[in-house]
């Protein structure tokens, strides 16, 4: 058997076989690979060569507790070995795992059953059964804590395909990728995300040099694996690597048109404008419009037949899609402005995986508001227009179901869409193939995902009853517990859990394994560690009185493998204020599963109550690392910078260091620590890690007062004068003068009026001191304070500003207002307190200071006159007071103007 190796790999990674010349058709390996590009498993799987690879070993199956992979004795070739038989290996390990994507992802049903692959002895055969596969398989495919979806059918033949991926290759360079497809998959069986093995792509991006399409494709596989893991700025840079390597140029700009029936003008819509690179083979079709290679003009109605059914809307208002009514965008140099809005042509399938992809980036990257939706509508819009490939129109009709599940013209189409395409999975409308070609490049969910997620769609829409049918049939506990409870049946929902723990009530039998206590004995369920696990957590949930037995039983029960039970004891302990307890629970939880924000986050919490500021910083940083839009995080991270005393390691990631803020509950740390000895390098981290949250939590005005505080110690005055503002602008309406901080104020203006000069006398252009700094202070009183605002100290801070700038008559004017709005100026006759008249005076004593010195510098003043009434009325309205010590000073004060001199 011989024959071109590379390119049955590349037939394989592409999904469409590729024909070799001077090959002979008789080939046994060349056939076998077009059964497997093809999607004929079953007889491929039976194939005398696939039987070989999946020979039992002679003591196979007589220990049911070794785990699958000691049941083959698989003959790994050296690295001088068979090239043939790695390829034969593959070929089996690709089968499996695309037999088992067809049986959950795309439909029809599965024709093969796993337990025939198996050339089992008759002896053996009573002791084997489907059952006993599916449960084995379940077992092993729990990962990092978290178990696999105990439904998914054909699951042995996923496991089959990681055991073979796994075994080493010397010559077949696409297994690294089949691993990454192999991870995604898996991902995606697990109830939560977890970290996968890191992949080197760049030896493979190498080889594939001269096929920019399989280049783009690697990428952007690369990136909805880092999508999965929440990774979502390193999932951007694959999408782009991607899109740049297949040549895909895309625009989101605006172009005018109208979105209802009854708009008369024109406005400006979003619109994503498109364009793919021109391929060989490609045509034009009557309108302009690419048409792949392969697929005529005539053949279009054939096509639209064998994709999914698109709903129409039927609304009597909105419009089935934005009429475009110009042909340009609107943004004038747009790189892709000789597309038509309107007509754009159509676009290869896999830019268009490429377009969802970026798609779900805006949804990660961008906050949860309605803009958000308008910027993901086009992207889906582009790719709905031009439906070329089954599974990408699936996934883009799930987008946009998703995109119009909250609105209310919208929802009812949502929601039938969303039927409509799990309906259509078990249909043979399409081929097999042709489902399959993309679905690695596509973040299509899962049959019961699809469910779980229409299901969830009933329950927002109060259709309780039909979401609970859903989710007992998916046998998803936990959310079938939040029906009950939601129906006031906890006593149903307790019920369940406990049959299941006892074996009372069996589940489907995906990872069930029926037995008999006895020959005559009752028949009892029993389940796999992972899942029982699982069970007494929630049944802990549910019995909060008895919850901390539960988890420590769960963790028992697990061989002390599940995150989950740690993740919920921690938080027992916490909820209870016992950190010290709660801390080694939650470090044992992101031990198992360090992808798991919440427990980070619990567990910083937990090491800030108990002191531990090392692990405190360590736990966020983790947090912000898996969520750099987690402004909380930042928050604390940077109320732990202040509280350590001694600088952190030089080995904190770039996201750490760029990282800022805290948390209002730990705001008293923050401003106990105003005068405390914390070193620079601190401040400037916790700076930083404030900066950085704030870009999310814009209107939190206890981080914005407190990012101004550490501006302040760090010399950022820009930075502080902006923060100010801020916390003006957020608090002024509640609470007055109060929202201004008049210490940091006083400060801001004696930097902005210390003008700074280098070594050749020269003023210093900064944005922190002299004239650029006043500028922005000034701007801060004119424009937000005084409008919202106004004290004593304010107006003070506001003159002394006005006197550097030479303005002295509106520095005057400030003085007065000061003083009019200060003790002196507002007291009333009959005044009793003494503390507060002192306080007059002292008030007094200053302004009649201020006329002497700056009256005389104002043209045209009266500021003598001003003096004199300033003194006499506020002795005529304290006359009770004249036997005090401090109404000499008052008179001192009147006979000085009578002389004509200060004091």
């Amino acid at each position: 058997m011989s024959c071109d190796g590379e390119q049955l790999q590349r037939s394989l990674l592409s999904g469409q076989w590729r024909e070799q010349a001077g090959i002979a058709s008789q080939n046994v390996l060349l056939q076998l690979g077009k059964l497997v590009a093809d999607g004929d498993f079953r007889a491929y799987l039976c194939s005398p060569l696939a039987n070989e690879v999946l020979a039992l070993r002679s003591d196979a199956l007589n220990d049911l507790s070794l785990p699958i992979k000691s049941w083959f004795d698989f003959s790994v070739p050296s690295a001088g070995g068979d090239y043939e038989q790695e390829l034969v290996r593959l070929l089996t390990a690709v089968a499996c795992l695309h037999a088992f994507l067809q049986a959950n992802w795309t439909g029809p049903d599965l024709d093969l059953h796993p337990l025939s692959l198996l050339d089992i002895s008759v002896e053996k055969q009573s002791s084997i059964t489907e059952e006993t596969l599916q449960q084995k398989a379940i077992a092993e495919l729990a990962y990092a804590g978290e178990p696999a979806y105990h439904l998914a059918p054909a699951t042995f033949l996923f496991r089959l395909a990681q055991i073979l991926l796994d075994l080493p290759y010397h010559h077949a360079s696409s297994a690294e990728w089949w691993r990454m497809r192999a991870w995604n998959v898996h991902a995606q069986l697990l109830a939560e995300p977890v970290a996968f093995p890191s992949v080197a792509l760049e030896d493979l991006e190498n080889t594939l040099a001269d096929e920019p399409d399989l280049v783009g494709q690697l990428w952007l596989e690369r990136g909805l694996l880092d999508h999965r893991q929440s990774n979502d700025r390193v999932a951007l840079e694959c999408f782009v690597r991607a899109a740049r390597a297949t040549g895909l140029r895309y625009e989101l700009t605006g172009a005018l048109g109208k979105r209802t029936k009854f708009q008369q003008a024109d406005l400006t819509q979003l619109v994503l404008l498109a364009e793919s690179r021109a391929s060989n083979g490609d045509s034009i079709g009557e309108k302009g419009e690419e048409v792949p290679s392969g697929v005529t003009q005539g053949t279009a109605d054939e096509l639209a037949k064998k994709l999914p059914e698109t709903l129409a809307l039927n609304d009597d208002t909105l419009l089935e899609h934005t009429e475009f009514t110009s042909s340009n965008p609107a943004a004038p140099g747009s790189r892709l402005g000789h597309l038509d809005p309107s007509n754009q042509p159509a676009l290869q399938p896999l830019d268009q995986c490429i377009l969802l992809s970026l798609c779900l980036n805006v949804r990660n990257t961008s906050p949860a508001h309605g803009l958000t939706t308008e910027q993901m509508m086009p992207y889906v819009a582009r790719v709905i227009s031009h439906p070329e490939n089954w599974s990408v129109h699936t996934m883009a009709l799930l987008l946009r179901s998703r995109l119009e599940a909250h609105r209310t013209r919208t929802v009812d189409r949502s929601t039938l869409q969303l039927q409509a395409l799990i309906d259509q999975m078990p249909t043979a409308d399409s081929a097999l193939a042709e489902r399959l070609r993309l679905l690695h490049a596509l973040p299509l969910p899962t049959k019961w995902e699809l469910e779980r997620e229409l299901a969830l769609r009933f329950l927002s829409l109060g259709v309780v009853k039909s979401a609970l049918e859903i989710f007992e049939r998916l046998e998803m506990w936990e959310e079938a517990v939040r029906c009950w409870q939601a129906t006031e049946q906890r006593d149903r929902a307790l019920s369940v859990v406990r049959d299941l723990l006892e074996g009372r009530r069996a589940e489907a039998g995906a990872v069930l394994a029926r037995g008999k206590a006895s020959a005559t004995g009752p028949r009892r369920a029993v389940l796999d560690a992972a899942r029982e696990a699982k069970l007494w957590c929630l049944l802990g949930e549910l019995e909060p009185e008895r919850a901390r037995e539960h988890f420590e039983r769960a963790w028992v029960v697990s061989g002390e493998t599940s995150g989950r039970a740690m993740r919920s004891l921690g938080g027992y302990f916490f909820a209870r204020e016992e950190y010290a307890e709660a801390m080694p629970c939650l470090r044992r939880a992101v031990a198992i599963n360090p992808l798991f924000t919440r427990s980070w986050f619990i567990l910083g919490c937990a090491c800030i109550r108990e002191e531990d500021w090392e692990g405190a910083r360590e736990a966020f940083a983790r947090c912000v690392t898996i969520d750099d839009e987690d402004a909380e995080s930042w928050n604390n991270l940077a109320s732990v910078y202040l509280r350590m005393k001694n600088v952190p390691g030089r080995n904190l990631s770039q996201s750490e260091q760029t990282s800022h803020y805290d948390d209002d509950e730990q705001e008293h740390l923050l401003k106990a620590d105003r005068t405390a000895a914390i070193p620079f390098e601190n401040k400037m981290l916790a700076f930083r890690a404030l900066k950085q949250g704030l870009k999310f939590h814009y209107e939190n005005w206890r981080m914005w007062m407190n990012y101004t505080i550490v501006a302040m110690d760090v010399g950022e005055f820009a930075e502080a004068c902006r923060a100010l503002g801020r916390v003006v602008e957020e608090r002024a309406a509640k609470v007055g003068s109060e929202s201004v901080d008049t210490d940091v104020l006083d400060r801001l203006v004696g930097a902005a009026t210390r003008a700074a000069s280098d070594e050749h006398g020269s003023t210093v252009l900064s944005q922190n001191e002299g004239q650029n700094l006043l500028r922005r202070v000034d701007d801060l009183f004119v424009r937000i304070i005084l409008p919202r605002v106004s004290s004593p100290r304010i107006f003070r801070a506001r003159a002394r500003l006005l006197v550097s700038q030479g303005k002295v008559p509106e520095a005057l004017e400030a003085y007065l207002e000061g003083y009019r709005t200060g003790v002196a100026g507002q007291m009333e006759a009959g005044e009793t307190d003494l503390e507060r008249w002192r306080e007059g005076v002292r008030e007094v004593e200053d302004i009649y200071d201020v006329l002497v010195n700056y009256g005389p510098k104002v043209e045209g003043s009266k500021w003598k006159l001003q003096a004199r009434s300033i003194v006499r009325t506020f002795m005529g309205r304290t006359k009770d007071f004249e036997d005090e010590a401090e109404w000499s000073r008052l008179v001192e004060l009147l006979d000085g103007l009578k002389q004509g001199v200060g004091r």
